[in-house]
């Protein structure tokens, strides 16, 4: 057993071979636990960690202009107006100007105490010595009481003694210079779009700053936007950006909503505050971009968690108070999937994951984004109840969607071989391109066989379905997953439905809800359109969904044939012939009964015909869910009020 632990061991092995890594040299020795590595993202880590400094420096109120310029040899310069570093002796290294023990030791710096700066992006000390331990050349100069200093350095060492280069009269705080060292980066040299990026985002981020860009035009690609030089300065904060971001992207509610909240201070200290800016996208994918102190946060965290809280939190409480049952089945997924939002939080003392701080932990954050937003969301929520009914109908659209592909288990797509052998089903047309091409839903064998003889057979398709289909709107998902007529038409239109609807694989370009023209066509046709409403809202959502409009009544006079709607049309036409023309007025029984000539010449013919797309507009939204709900859903008593309520409208009943 002795031999077995002596084996192992290492009669070498002994105090010279521990190393003791002093000064900066830790940072070259392994780069990656301070910037996360040595590929371009952290190259352009570097440029990040002196901007935020001067950032810092605007946050608190001492800078208002921070230049960053980038100029050939890889050169990058960071300038601001600010108080400068100071630059008198350090208390406790004395033969050191407070600059060189900022700029040669981890850990030191202003922001530890919370007495220079209330809130900061720079916590651990360790970004300007970092920038320095990892470049060939950095040139640190300070202007403070109409003085400039100077001092130079390479790979953390200083070159130089701090210098008192001379007077100056309108300059004051710091700048910085320097070029990334290749031993550690190799080629990788600085791209001036992501510099520019950086530097708008910044911005952004704080509204009372100006960022002048400058770039040498030769380091700039032909084809970039990027500017030689430019000032950024905006106004409007986060909400432009956002608007930037969104261009005219279609809007759930028609306008960006954006704000700030001040934290209440503590023992008389101010204690930060929130500012966001959000909209919700009618198509397209979400995104939550965070921020600390200035600082992104592309892993969010703690405030996002309590961004997230504050929305879902409020959307239930308002289904709640405007009596909407299913707002209870919200969850954070429905109201965030297609949320575009900017969150920029401003703390004391923030904890973040690492040194490169993509994302926030401190838990306070949660409480302090989450009560300051939701008291904000109500009221904005209850100062527009319209657009606050149009916004709780959307997510909830979106809720009702996840729980159908939850329970969903869509009927795999048949080949179009498959189908054609279903007896009594789709006659399909004979163009393979969606292009120009439309599928006839009609009721029952009867009107399909009428509609199959009046057909243009290249690019019209019929699919008769068996009377009444399933109301989805109060139908439980598993008689929904069992009713045949819905699988069948799921399977003609070749798109999908649920998590795996895709609407370019949709069979054709229009779909033609064709019933006849009675009471029971037009239930019919209003349990189709909930279908199309409920589980493949797409389809209207992009004008693919139609309703026909066949005649009720024909009226022959001689060899001349017209055609009536409805009883009002029919008598209008009549008036229209002399007194005692001998009239031969036929009420159509439905479609089956219609000859196929007359059905195409009608209802089929694109010459001809008039067709009813069916729309749902976002300003109407929450209508128009209320009303599916009210006329189709589960709940009779409210079919039975609406019938209270419109029961005097009725001025004849044609039975």
């Amino acid at each position: 057993m002795s031999d077995l632990f002596e084996s192992g061991a290492s009669k070498d092995y002994g105090a010279k071979d521990i190393e003791v890594l002093e000064g900066l040299e830790p940072v070259r020795r392994r780069p990656g636990m301070y910037i996360g590595g040595t590929d371009e993202t952290a190259l352009h880590h570097l440029a990040a960690e002196i901007l935020d400094n001067s950032m810092d420096e605007a946050v608190a109120g001492h800078a208002s202009v921070i230049e960053m310029t980038l100029e050939p040899g890889n050169k990058l310069t960071v300038r601001d107006n600010g108080r400068g570093i100071p630059i008198d002796p350090h208390p406790k290294f004395k033969d050191k100007s407070a600059l060189e023990v900022i700029l040669t030791t981890l850990h030191s710096g202003g922001k530890f105490s919370g007495k220079a700066y209330a809130t900061s992006g720079g916590l651990h000390g360790v970004g300007s010595s970092v920038v320095n331990a990892l470049s060939t050349s950095f040139t640190a100069e300070v202007a403070r009481e109409k003085k400039l200093y100077r001092q130079d350095y390479s790979r953390g060492i200083p070159q130089t003694k701090l210098v008192e280069v001379g007077p100056v009269q309108n300059r004051r705080g710091t700048s910085i210079s320097f070029v990334p060292d290749a031993d550690i980066f190799g080629p990788l040299k600085f791209s001036p779009a992501r510099l520019y990026k950086l530097c708008r985002s910044k911005a952004y981020l704080f509204r009372g700053v100006r960022i002048r860009w400058s770039c040498d035009p030769s380091l700039i690609k032909a084809e970039s936007d990027v500017p030689a030089q430019a000032e950024l300065h905006f106004p409007g904060g986060l909400r432009d950006s956002l608007a930037a971001e969104l261009g005219d992207t279609a809007l759930v509610l028609p306008e960006i909503w954006a704000g700030e909240a001040k934290f209440a201070p503590v023992n008389g200290q101010e204690q930060g505050k929130l500012e966001w800016a959000l909209a919700w996208v009618e198509q397209g994918d979400s995104s939550i971009d965070t921020y600390c102190n200035t600082v992104p946060t592309p892993l969010g965290g703690t405030h996002e968690a309590g961004f997230r809280a504050a929305l879902l939190k409020g959307l239930r409480a308002w289904a709640e108070t405007r009596g909407n049952k299913r707002g209870a089945a919200i969850i954070a997924e429905d109201v965030l999937g297609s949320l575009r939002a900017k969150l920029s939080l401003f703390i004391r003392e923030p904890q973040f994951q690492g040194q490169t701080k993509e994302k926030l932990t401190t838990s306070e954050a949660t409480r302090l984004t989450e009560t300051s937003l939701r008291d904000r969301f109500d009221h904005f929520l209850a100062g527009d109840p319209a657009n606050a009914d149009n916004l709780l109908a959307f997510v909830v659209d979106r809720a009702e969607e996840r729980l159908r592909r939850k329970e969903q288990k869509d009927t795999p797509r048949k080949s179009a071989t498959r189908r054609l052998r279903l007896p009594g089903k789709l006659a399909d047309c004979a163009t393979e391109n969606a292009e120009g091409t439309e599928i006839f839903l009609v009721e029952g064998d009867s009107a399909g066989g009428s509609a199959k003889q009046a057909r243009n057979r290249n690019t019209q398709a019929i699919l008769p379905l068996k009377g009444k289909i399933l109301n989805v709107a109060s139908a439980s998902g598993e008689k929904l997953r069992q009713n045949q007529e819905l699988k069948d038409l799921i399977e003609a239109l070749g798109c999908g439905a649920g998590q795996n609807f895709n609407r370019a694989a949709l069979r054709y370009e229009r779909i033609i809800i064709m019933t006849d023209a009675d009471v029971d066509g037009a239930h019919i046709a209003s349990l189709l359109m909930t279908f199309f409403y409920r589980e493949l809202p797409e389809l209207i959502r992009h004008g693919h969904v139609y309703l026909a409009q066949p005649p009720l009544y024909r009226i022959v006079h001689g060899a001349k044939s017209i055609y009536a709607m409805d009883d009002a049309e029919r008598e209008k036409l009549v008036k229209k012939f002399k007194p005692g023309a001998k009239l031969e007025i036929s009420r159509f029984k439905g479609l089956g009964e219609m000859p196929p000539a007359v059905l195409k010449e009608t209802t089929m013919d694109p010459a001809k015909r008039t067709l009813l797309r069916i729309m749902a507009s976002p300003e109407t939204r929450a209508a128009t869910s209320d009303l599916v709900e009210q006329l189709m859903g589960k709940r009779p008593e409210l079919r039975f009020q609406f019938i209270q309520e419109n029961a005097g409208k009725v001025v004849e009943l044609d039975i």
